[in-house]
């Protein structure tokens, strides 16, 4: 058994899952290839007859926790004053960059979803109850009451696809000579990488594994895909330690080692390969930029003794760190990698972040009406440049849940403020509420987006199997969509522990275990469901490999 495994319960488990922690299986058969993201349909329904929940092996459950714990918080803590964020109207771009920003304006988009005024969108919250049933069902489905064996969403659980705890066999391989905090800074290195490695990565991109054989798909595909490149070295530019990642191995990368590594060919293209190149190039100028962050050597697991060192982080039986300081870490130490096309506010980029219509406007001198980028929307009185910027920040967000797991699982690091972590506005959360009807594109954009897609299919030879409307990651809809899944996941937890609350037994499951056992998940299978052929999202995004 790994580090992070725990015993399967007979006889069911095949996917064993940690307690409380990332998802681990032990040594059992790797069952899941080629789609590695489901299996068989099963004809359980929901109240919408259309709806199937596929059926899965389930793990065991934990002993249900006396109250309701924050994400990624094994134990109490004694409570911890957060640093607020900065004030709009002093520091925009200090506002719009922190993670309080993301949960405080998604709630204007998400007050207009509940009025039925959103732009792009036609909003039947009728249709709310059938996405808590079809969530609450693949909950029920994979795990046991009271549901605390659901990890916390994040990137190990990718690396465990069919049940092989990759990370654990991993760390089995490394010598005694390497102590705790080093593996730990390890594992950053490789989530770091991975996480920014995982937008995705179009229908007809597979990875075959060297280890068994095996061929996977989209997310778990890329993960895997990750793994390998990092156990060969390949972003290592240390030559007595090739399992890390550091500013030399990074800027020695090229376009043709990285397509090599990822399997990347005529026939079985990853999308945005040249763009996922870019990113990490200039992740190593960052890393090499940014030494009080990630030290001399320029590799991200030295976050890890910058943390440790903070002021503000309590030395206790268990270290204590608080949130946004990791935040700043990522935000302020990874803020190079970002295109340069980005939003920004007085020459400073806001990463993750995109002007919305449905975000109250300037209103413009009555002699320059063309000044206002949405000149149709309803604008309040005097709103602020920054007021019209909806912020996201979702692949930061992705990577600070997947790094607290192994800092709290091998440093018994404790995070104090992850409540402060949104859902996280991708194309699965957010399809989940497109195709079980809560949300519905209007005709206009409907017709634009297909458009889109044709446009996209003759430039690229694509061969359109499901058609679906495309967008690009800034364009309006996307970022209205966006805004919307954020404020309807909040949502969705409230309802879903409403719904479960007999099986919860004085418990709640947390938003992170929402998007690990629920939202995601089931986004994803809906997808299935709703388009077999190419399990896509029902609104595509012709990404350049950075955002989703």
């Amino acid at each position: 058994m790994g580090l992070f495994s725990r015993k399967p319960k007979a006889p069911k488990a095949v996917n064993a899952i940690s307690t409380g922690g990332p998802g681990g299986g032990g040594a059992g058969n790797d069952t899941a290839s080629l789609d590695s993201e489901g299996s068989n349909i099963k004809s359980s329904s929901t109240t919408n007859s259309r709806i199937k929940i596929h059926n899965m092996n389930r793990s065991s459950a934990g002993s249900v926790p006396p109250t309701p714990l924050t994400p990624m918080t094994p134990h109490p803590m004694s409570r911890v004053n957060l640093p607020k964020p900065p004030d709009p109207s002093l520091d925009a771009a200090g506002y719009l960059r922190s993670l309080g920003s993301v949960r405080e304006r998604s709630k204007v988009v998400t007050e207009k979803a509940l009025r039925n005024s959103l732009n792009h969108f036609d909003v039947d919250m009728t249709k709310f109850p059938d996405v808590v049933s079809f969530v609450c069902g693949i909950i029920k489905r994979d795990f046991d009451p009271p549901f605390s064996s659901i990890p916390p969403h994040g990137r190990y659980q990718h690396f465990c696809v069919g049940g092989r705890d990759r990370v654990a066999n991993l760390l089995a391989t490394f010598p005694d000579t390497v102590d705790t905090t080093e593996k730990c800074r390890r594992l950053i290195d490789l989530f770091l990488v991975s996480v920014l490695l995982d937008a995705g990565s179009g229908t007809s991109w597979s990875f075959k594994s060297a280890e068994n054989g095996r061929v996977y798909r989209r997310s778990e595909g890329l993960a895997i895909a990750s793994l390998e490149m990092f156990k060969a070295g390949l972003f290592s530019g240390n030559p007595t330690n090739k399992y890390q990642v550091d500013k030399d191995g990074l800027r020695k990368l090229t376009l043709e080692q990285l397509a090599k590594g990822m399997q990347s060919r005529p026939g079985n293209e990853v999308a945005g390969l040249e763009g996922r190149a870019q990113l990490l190039i200039r992740l190593g100028s960052a890393l090499a930029d940014k030494t009080d962050f990630f030290a001399d050597d320029g590799r991200p697991g030295n976050m890890i003794d910058y943390l440790l060192t903070h002021p503000t982080t309590q030395a206790s039986s268990t270290p204590i760190v608080v949130l946004p300081v990791l935040w700043n870490v990522l935000m302020s130490g990874l803020s190079p990698i970002w295109p340069t096309s980005r939003t920004a506010i007085d020459g400073i980029s806001l990463g993750d972040a995109w002007p919305c219509s449905s975000m109250p406007q300037q209103t413009p001198p009555p002699t320059s009406p063309g000044l206002s980028p949405f000149p149709n929307s309803q604008s309040g009185p005097g709103a602020a440049p920054w007021e019209s910027i909806l912020p996201f920040h979702k692949l930061t967000q992705w990577l600070t849940y997947s790094l607290m797991q192994p800092m709290q699982n091998l440093l018994k690091i404790q995070f104090a403020g992850t409540e402060l972590l949104t859902g996280l506005p991708e194309y699965r959360n957010g399809g989940l509420f497109i195709d079980l009807g809560v949300l519905t594109l209007k005709h206009d954009d409907l017709e634009r987006g297909l458009q889109n897609y044709n446009d996209y299919c003759r430039r690229t030879g694509t061969k359109g199997v499901e058609v679906a409307p495309m967008f690009e990651p800034s364009d309006d809809v996307i970022v209205e969509w966006r805004g919307v899944t954020v404020g309807f996941l909040d949502k969705l937890l409230v309802e879903v522990n409403k719904a479960l609350k007999k099986e919860l037994n004085g418990g709640e499951l947390t938003l992170a275990q929402l998007l690990e056992a629920g939202s995601w998940k089931g986004g994803r299978e809906i997808a299935e469901v709703s388009r077999p052929n190419t399990k896509e999202p029902p609104i595509l995004i012709d990404s350049d490999g950075t955002v989703f």
